[in-house]
């Protein structure tokens, strides 16, 4: 009979795998932002989030605050570094408002985290009061990083075109939340357990709306091209624990 602990880790591993695939699957927006030179109507409220997200994971994730949950800490230490990445390339390519927008969420991100480690190593002494403070603020930041590509949302509907929502992204958040929603049940977490199931849903919510919208994206793309206009193209192809 396989132990608890071992289908936990072997959940955790392929968890820690389809997370990192989460965190690539915007590659192909951002090379073409890249060759364009220009981030258009892409949003970077999706990825601002994601590395505020990944910061308060990786903290939950350390022995200090919640032993054996190392799996936790590896798979957003990854995030946060692809998702500065992508933060680079945004305010590189950016106007300059919303370059400065970009700057300013950013370093209040930092602050935050970089506030909220001191206070809660030097005020609290207990993992179990480390792990509910933490782990409760970072319910809210997965459940942000769930929901934030649906900050596109009014723009699919109103143009009824996905061209701006990856559908990487969305059916890798969903895959992602399947997988640590399953995490969490095998040694029951709450604080994994809440915004991972919710995740499922926002994924779930994210691929019934590309399906809806795929084809006429593809005929608004199509008459764009007949009439000789230029654009970052359909992103179809292109953003945990």
């Amino acid at each position: 009979m396989v132990s608890a602990d071992l289908a936990r880790n072997v959940v955790g591993v392929i968890g820690n795998v389809i997370s990192v695939i989460l965190f690539l699957s915007p590659v192909p927006t951002f090379y073409t932002i890249w060759k364009k030179k220009a981030v258009e109507s892409f949003s970077p409220i999706p990825y601002l989030v994601t590395f505020v997200n990944c910061g308060l994971w990786v903290f939950y994730g350390l022995p200090l605050v919640h032993p054996h949950s190392l799996l936790v800490t590896t798979t957003n230490g990854a995030g946060m570094v692809i998702e500065s990445v992508y933060i680079l390339i945004f305010i590189i390519y950016s106007v300059r408002s919303k370059r400065i927008m970009v700057l300013w969420v950013l370093l209040a991100e930092v602050i935050f985290l970089a506030v909220l480690v001191i206070v809660v190593l030097t005020v609290t002494h207990s993992t179990n009061v480390r792990s509910a403070i933490v782990g409760g603020i970072a319910i809210a930041g997965n459940i942000a990083m769930y929901a934030s590509p649906l900050s596109v949302w009014k723009m699919v509907i109103t143009t009824k075109s996905v061209e701006y929502m990856p559908f990487l992204l969305s059916l890798f958040s969903f895959a992602n939340g399947v997988c640590w929603f399953s995490f969490a049940f095998i040694r029951f977490d709450p604080y994994l357990a809440v915004p991972n199931g919710l995740g499922v849903l926002f994924g779930s919510i994210q691929l019934i709306i590309y399906a809806c919208y795929y084809k006429s994206t593809q005929k608004i793309i199509a008459n764009r091209q007949g009439n000789g206009e230029v654009s970052l193209g359909n992103v179809a192809t292109s953003s945990n624990a």
